[in-house]
C-alpha cells in the first residue's frame, strides 16, 4: 500500500508540474509579449545606423503591431461582451418560464373555483348537470335563472326569451305574412339574355355585349361561383348589381377587406361576452333564400383583396358536396327555444337559389387567385368598356329559380356536346398530358358538359362555348408553368387546335396562347 501511495504521489506530482509549466510558460509568454521596456531597448540599439527608408519601415511596422494588438483587444472585449448578453437571455428566458408557470398553476385555480360555482349555481336552478345540457358555464352565469329552464332534456333545448339572431328574426317575421309573387315563368333563356341587355342599356346606361350575358348564364348554370375578372372600369361589379335590379330583388353586396382571415367576416359570428350572433348582411341573405324562390346574388367585391382561400374556404367545400341535402353551415353549438325557424340544431342549410359573384383585378394590391378556386369557379373576363348602342325600354323579370332551373335542366338535354366534339376534347386532355403535363380534370369535364349546352341554349355556338371553357379554366394553368422552356410546345398545341376543331374556331383559346408566348 505505501508503494502504491508512493507512485499515485509522483504520478499527480508530474502531472501538476506539466499544468504549472504551462500557466508559467502561458504567463511569461504574454508578459513578452507586452514587454514595453525590451523593445525600447532593442529599437534604440539598431535605430542609431538607420537611414531614412529604414526609419520609416520601422514605424510603419511599430504601428502596425500595434494595430494588431489593438484589434486582437477589442475582438476579445466583444466576445466577453457577447457571453455577458447570452447569459442575461437565458436567465430572462427562465424568469419568463417560471411566470408562465405560476400563471398557468393560477389559471387551474380559477378553473376549479369555477366549476365549483357552476355546480352551485346548477344545483339553485334545478338542473341535474347531465350530458343533455348544452349550454356552457358563461350563458348560465349571463341568463337569468327565470329565463332559462330545461326543457325536452333528452334533445337539450333550452327555453328562454333571450334572442341572439336579430336580423334572422326579422326574416321570420317578415315571411309569415309573405305572398309569393307572380313569376313570369313563360320566358326561354335567350328571351332573358336580350331582356336583360336592354334594361341595363335603357334603364342603368350600362352596355354588355351579348355574349358576356351568355356566358353569365352559363357561368350559372355550372357552378354557384362566378368570378368576373379583367381591368377596372369595364362593368365587373354593375353586371351582378344591375342583374339583381333586372330581377327585382337588389344583389347582397359584400366589399371584401384585406384583412379578412376566416369565415365569421363572411357570416358572422356568436359573441360569447352579449351572448349575441353578430350577423352579417351575407348571412342574412342566405338564411331569406331559404324561405323564397327568388334568384338570389351575393357579390363579393374586389374578392381577391384577402385570401380567398381563408374567408371563403369552408363555403368551397361545402358546394363541392354532390349531395344538396349535406350544404349545412354551422352557427352554433346548441339550441335555443327562441332561435331562427330555418335553424336545424343549430345548422343553416345553404339554399340552392343562390350564387356567390365575385370580382378580382389582377394587379399589385390583390392576391393570385389559386387553381383551387379557379377549378370550382366558372371566370368570365371583362377586358373592354362597353360600347353604347341604343335599346328598346325594358322592364324588370319577375322569374323564379325553379323556372330558370328548369329552362337549365332542359338546354342540358337539347344542347348536349357533340360526340364528335368530346372525341376531340379527349384527345386534346391527351396531347395536354403528353406534351405538357396538364390534365383537364373530372370537375372541368363535367362543368363543361353543364356550361355549353346553356351556352347554346342562349343562342351560342357550341364551339365558342367549349373555346372560352378552355381558354379560362384549362389553358390558364400554364402560367403556373415555366413557359420559356415550352414556347415550341404552346406553338404546336396552337397548329394541333387549328387542325382539330378548325382554322378561326378556337378564337379565345389560340389569342390567350399566343399572348402567353409574347411573355417569354
Amino acid at each position: 500500500m505505501d508503494k502504491f501511495l508512493r507512485w499515485f504521489f509522483e504520478f499527480i506530482s508530474e502531472m501538476l508540474k506539466g499544468f504549472e509549466i504551462m500557466f508559467q510558460g502561458i504567463g511569461r509568454g504574454i508578459i513578452k509579449i507586452f514587454n514595453i521596456k525590451n523593445y525600447i531597448k532593442i529599437f534604440k540599439t539598431y535605430s542609431k545606423d538607420f537611414s531614412t527608408p529604414e526609419w520609416i519601415l520601422a514605424i510603419l511596422t511599430i504601428v502596425v503591431v500595434v494595430v494588431i494588438y489593438v484589434l486582437i483587444l477589442v475582438l476579445i472585449l466583444m466576445i466577453i461582451r457577447k457571453y455577458i448578453r447570452f447569459r442575461h437571455s437565458i436567465v430572462s428566458n427562465e424568469d419568463l418560464l417560471e411566470e408562465i408557470s405560476v400563471l398557468q398553476r393560477d389559471v387551474m385555480k380559477m378553473a376549479k373555483e369555477k366549476d365549483r360555482i357552476m355546480a352551485m349555481k346548477v344545483a339553485q336552478i334545478g338542473g341535474g348537470g347531465g350530458p343533455a345540457l348544452s349550454l356552457t358555464s358563461e350563458e348560465y352565469e349571463t341568463e337569468d335563472a327565470e329565463n332559462i329552464q330545461q326543457a325536452a332534456g333528452d334533445e337539450g333545448i333550452f327555453i328562454t326569451q333571450t334572442r341572439r339572431f336579430s336580423k334572422l328574426y326579422e326574416v321570420d317575421m317578415f315571411y309569415k305574412n309573405y305572398e309569393t309573387p307572380n313569376y313570369d315563368n313563360e320566358i326561354d333563356l335567350p328571351g332573358v339574355c336580350e331582356r336583360y341587355r336592354n334594361f341595363a342599356c335603357s334603364k342603368m346606361h350600362l352596355y354588355y355585349d351579348i355574349k358576356t350575358i351568355r356566358l353569365f348564364l352559363a357561368g350559372m348554370a355550372s357552378t354557384k361561383l362566378i368570378i368576373l375578372q379583367g381591368i377596372s372600369g369595364t362593368g365587373k361589379t354593375s353586371l351582378p348589381y344591375s342583374f339583381g335590379k333586372f330581377l327585382g330583388i337588389d344583389t347582397t353586396i359584400a366589399s371584401v377587406q384585406p384583412s379578412w382571415r376566416d369565415r365569421t367576416e363572411l357570416f358572422g359570428y356568436f359573441n360569447e361576452f352579449t351572448k349575441n350572433f353578430n350577423e352579417t348582411e351575407v348571412l342574412k341573405r342566405i338564411y331569406e333564400a331559404s324561405y323564397n324562390d327568388n334568384v338570389n346574388l351575393i357579390l363579393l367585391d374586389e374578392m381577391n383583396i384577402a385570401r380567398i382561400e381563408y374567408y371563403f374556404a369552408e363555403m368551397l367545400s361545402i358546394l363541392e358536396m354532390p349531395n344538396a341535402d349535406e350544404w349545412e353551415l354551422d352557427l352554433v353549438p346548441n339550441v335555443w327555444s327562441s332561435d331562427p325557424e330555418n335553424l336545424d340544431h343549430g345548422r343553416l342549410r345553404i339554399p340552392q337559389n343562390i350564387w356567390y359573384i365575385g370580382t378580382a383585378n389582377n394587379d399589385d394590391s390583390t392576391y393570385a387567385i389559386s387553381d383551387k378556386v379557379y377549378d370550382r369557379a366558372q371566370p368570365i373576363n371583362l377586358d373592354a368598356k362597353g360600347v353604347a348602342f341604343e335599346a328598346p325600354e325594358a322592364d324588370q323579370l319577375t322569374i323564379s329559380f325553379s323556372h330558370l332551373n328548369d329552362l337549365f335542366q332542359d338546354a342540358f338535354e337539347k344542347y348536349p356536346i357533340s360526340e364528335e366534339n368530346l372525341k376531340k376534347i379527349h384527345q386534346l386532355d391527351l396531347w395536354v398530358i403528353d406534351k405538357l403535363r396538364v390534365a383537364f380534370g373530372n370537375r372541368i369535364i363535367k362543368q363543361m358538359g353543364l356550361f355549353v349546352p346553356v351556352y347554346v341554349a342562349c343562342g351560342g355556338d357550341e364551339l365558342d362555348g367549349i373555346d372560352y371553357i378552355l381558354a379560362t379554366k384549362i389553358f390558364r394553368k400554364f402560367e403556373s408553368l415555366n413557359l420559356a422552356m415550352l414556347r415550341d410546345e404552346l406553338k404546336e398545341l396552337v397548329v394541333y387546335i387549328n387542325k382539330s376543331f378548325g382554322k378561326g374556331k378556337m378564337n379565345e383559346s389560340i389569342a390567350y396562347l399566343e399572348r402567353l408566348q409574347k411573355l417569354f
